[in-house]
C-alpha cells in the first residue's frame, strides 16, 4: 500500500473513531478531514488531484457546492412552510388516528409511508417532508423523536430499492449502456419486485424490533418544544373563565362605529380579542376596524363588567367552556417584562401598547393570579407576564424591543390557513413534478424555495434561523473524502480485493459482493459515487463470467440505498441527526441489522425473479 493510501486512512479513520466514541461532534470531525486533506495536498501528496498541484487544495471545500447542498437548504425552506401552512401537522393527525399512541404502529407506518413517498419523489425531499408530521407527533404523543426518525429515514432508502426514480438506480442503468460491450438498460418496473420484498422486510423489522432497538434519547436543550400551545397558554391565563361573544344587533349603537369609538376598553375595562364576520373565520380587532351589525365579538372581562354593557344592544352569552380560541385561528404569544424595562411602572394605556405594537393584551399573569379585566390600567412590574393576540409579523418587531421577551406559542393545536397550505403544497408539488420530469432536483426545489419566500410564506429572517448548519456542514465536510478516495484509486483497490474474493462463488457470490462492496462504500462517500466507482468493475465482471448484468446492477443499486451503518452515508441521516439529537452508533446498531435483512432478501429476489444461482 502506498503511503498516500496510509495517510487518507489515518484522516479518515481517527476522526470517525473519536465520533464513534463520542468524542468529537461529527460535523466537525467531517471538517477535520477536510482541513488534513487540504494540507496533505499542500505538501505534495496527490489527494485530492495529482501529487504536486497544491492549487488542487481548494478541492477540500468543493463539498459546499455540490447540488445536494442547495437541496438541502431549499429543503428547509419548503418544509417549513409546509409546517407553518398545518399541512404537516394534518398529516400528523391523519397517521395518529391510524396508529393511535402504540409506538410500534407508528415506528412502522412512518418508515412505510416514507418509503411509498420515495417510490415517487427523491429519497432527500421524502424524508424531510415527513420529518416534520414526525416531530409534530412526537410532540403530541410523547415518543422522543429518535424513536421516530430513524424510520422516517431509512424508510426513505427502503423505498429507493423498488424504484427506478433514484439518482443511484439511473446511474447504474446508464453504466450498461456505456459497458464493453453495450448492455441493455434497466426498465422502469426492473427495480421493484427485489425492491418489494426489501421494503415490505424493513417494515416489518421495524414494527417488530424498531422499539427494541432505536435509541430513546433526550432531544437536545436546542430541539427541545418547551413553548406552550395557545390553548395551554389560555388555560394558564384562565382565559375561557372570562370569554364571552356578543353579537352586533342591527339597531345597537355601535354598528358602523369604529371599534376604537366604541370605548369599551376606556369605559369597562373589557378587552375586545376577535371580531367574527357572519359565517366568516375570526379576525384580529384593529382599532380602525369597523363594527357591522351580526358581527360576533369576542370579549374578555368579568361578569359584573360584562353585565354593565346591556345598554350597547349586543346579545352576550358566555363563550363556549371547552373551546380554544387558537384551535380557531387565533394567535396568541406570551410577553415578558425585561430586566431593566424603561416600561416598568407604567400601563399599558399610558405606553399605548395596542397601537405601538399592532398586538392585543388579553390577560396579565403576576405571580399565581391572572388578570383580565382592566388590564390596561395595571402598572407592570419584573416578573409580569401578558397573554396577548397578534400576528406573528408583530411577535416579531417586539422581540427587537429591549423592554419585552417574546415567546412564541408552538403551532401545533392551530388550524389549516388554506391560503398558505395551498400555495405550499401547489409549489412543492410542482417542484417534485418537475424534478421526476427531468429538471435536477437542486434546481426545482430552489425555485420551489425561492418561490415560497416571494409569496412570503415564510420571511427571509425565518429562512435563516431554520437552516439546520450542521447538517449543511457534515456533508460539505465528507465530500472531499469521496473525492480523495476515487483521486487515489483506494476505493478501487478494495473494489478489486472484494470481487477476486467473490467471483469464485459463481453468479450469486458476484451478486453478494456487488451489494456488500456497494453498501461499504456508500457508508463513506454516498450511493452516487459508489456507483460509478463499482458500477463499472462489477458489470464488468459479469459480462466476462457470463452472467446476466442487468440482475448484477440491481444489486449495485440496492446496495447504494443500503445508507444504514453511518449518518454520513445518506443527506437524510443527517438530516434528522439534530433533531432527535442521535450519537454516531446509533445508526449502526439499527442499520446493520437492516443491511443484513436487505441482502438477504437481495438474494431472495435475484433468485425468484432473476433466476440467478
Amino acid at each position: 500500500m502506498e503511503l498516500t493510501h496510509g495517510l487518507l486512512i489515518i484522516v479518515t479513520a481517527v476522526p470517525l473513531a473519536l465520533v464513534m466514541a463520542n468524542r468529537l461532534r461529527m460535523d466537525l470531525a467531517a471538517l477535520i478531514m477536510a482541513a488534513a486533506l487540504a494540507i496533505l495536498q499542500l505538501l505534495g501528496f496527490g489527494v485530492l488531484g495529482p501529487p504536486g498541484t497544491p492549487q488542487d487544495a481548494i478541492r477540500a471545500i468543493s463539498g459546499l457546492s455540490q447540488p445536494v447542498i442547495i437541496t438541502l437548504i431549499a429543503l428547509f425552506i419548503l418544509t417549513r412552510g409546509l409546517e407553518k401552512s398545518g399541512i404537516t401537522r394534518w398529516v400528523a393527525e391523519r397517521i395518529l388516528r391510524l396508529a393511535g399512541k402504540d409506538e410500534a404502529r407508528l415506528i412502522a407506518l412512518f418508515a412505510a409511508n416514507t418509503a411509498l413517498l420515495s417510490l415517487f419523489v427523491n429519497n432527500l425531499a421524502a424524508g424531510a417532508l415527513l420529518l416534520p408530521s414526525a416531530m409534530e407527533v412526537s410532540r403530541r404523543t410523547g415518543i422522543r423523536p429518535s424513536k421516530l426518525l430513524i424510520p422516517v429515514s431509512y424508510g426513505s432508502m427502503l423505498g429507493g430499492t423498488a424504484t427506478y426514480f433514484t439518482t443511484a438506480n439511473i446511474l447504474v442503468s446508464d453504466l450498461l449502456r456505456s459497458a464493453d460491450p453495450p448492455q441493455a438498460a434497466l426498465r422502469i418496473y426492473d427495480f421493484t419486485p427485489t425492491g418489494l420484498l426489501i421494503v415490505l422486510a424493513g417494515i416489518l423489522f421495524f414494527y417488530l424490533l424498531g422499539s427494541r432497538l432505536l435509541p430513546d434519547r433526550d432531544p437536545a436543550p436546542e430541539q427541545v418544544i418547551a413553548r406552550r400551545t395557545g390553548s395551554e397558554l389560555e388555560d394558564l391565563y384562565q382565559l375561557s373563565e372570562r370569554l364571552w361573544q356578543a353579537r352586533v344587533l342591527p339597531a345597537s349603537p355601535l354598528a358602523g362605529r369604529l371599534l376604537s369609538q366604541s370605548e369599551i376598553g376606556r369605559q369597562w375595562g373589557i378587552t375586545v380579542a376577535a371580531i367574527r364576520r357572519p359565517r366568516g373565520d375570526f379576525l384580529l380587532p384593529r382599532p380602525l376596524q369597523e363594527i357591522h351589525p351580526d358581527d360576533t365579538l369576542l370579549l374578555v372581562g368579568r361578569a359584573e363588567k360584562i353585565s354593565q354593557m346591556d345598554g350597547l344592544g349586543l346579545e352576550i352569552q358566555p363563550a363556549q367552556a371547552n373551546g380554544h380560541l387558537s384551535q380557531q385561528g387565533i394567535t396568541f404569544g406570551e410577553v415578558l417584562l425585561a430586566p431593566h424595562s424603561s416600561v416598568e411602572r407604567k400601563t399599558l394605556k399610558e405606553i399605548d401598547f395596542r397601537r405601538r405594537f399592532g398586538l392585543t393584551v388579553v390577560a396579565l399573569k403576576r405571580l399565581n393570579r391572572s388578570y383580565r379585566t382592566d388590564v390596561g390600567d395595571l402598572p407592570l412590574q419584573l416578573g409580569d407576564s401578558l397573554l396577548v393576540i397578534g400576528p406573528n409579523a408583530a411577535l416579531r418587531t417586539l422581540r427587537r424591543s429591549t423592554d419585552w421577551i417574546v415567546i412564541e406559542p408552538h403551532p401545533g393545536d392551530q388550524p389549516v390557513d388554506f391560503r398558505l397550505a395551498g400555495i405550499t403544497a401547489a409549489v412543492m408539488f410542482a417542484a417534485i413534478a418537475a424534478s421526476v420530469a427531468g429538471v435536477p432536483i437542486y434546481l426545482s426545489m430552489l425555485v420551489g424555495a425561492i418561490l415560497i419566500l416571494l409569496w412570503r410564506v415564510i420571511s427571509m429572517e425565518e429562512a435563516y434561523q431554520l437552516i439546520e448548519w450542521p447538517a449543511v456542514f457534515l456533508i460539505a465536510g465528507m465530500y472531499p473524502v469521496s473525492l480523495a478516495m476515487v483521486q487515489t484509486g483506494l476505493a478501487a483497490i478494495i473494489g478489486k480485493a472484494v470481487l477476486s474474493v467473490v467471483t469464485v462463488f459463481g453468479p450469486l457470490g458476484l451478486a453478494a459482493g456487488a451489494y456488500l462492496l456497494t453498501a461499504f462504500l456508500t457508508q463513506i462517500m454516498g450511493g452516487q459515487v459508489a456507483a460509478l466507482i463499482t458500477g463499472p468493475v462489477v458489470i464488468a465482471a459479469a459480462i466476462h463470467m457470463g452472467v446476466n448484468p442487468q440482475a448484477i446492477a440491481v444489486a449495485t443499486a440496492t446496495g447504494c440505498s443500503a445508507s444504514f451503518l453511518t449518518p454520513m452515508a445518506h443527506p437524510v441521516n443527517i438530516l434528522v441527526i439534530a433533531p432527535a439529537n442521535y450519537h454516531f452508533s446509533d445508526f449502526f446498531r439499527t442499520g446493520w441489522l437492516l443491511t443484513l435483512l436487505s441482502f438477504v432478501m437481495l438474494l431472495l429476489g435475484l433468485l425468484i425473479f432473476w433466476k440467478l444461482a
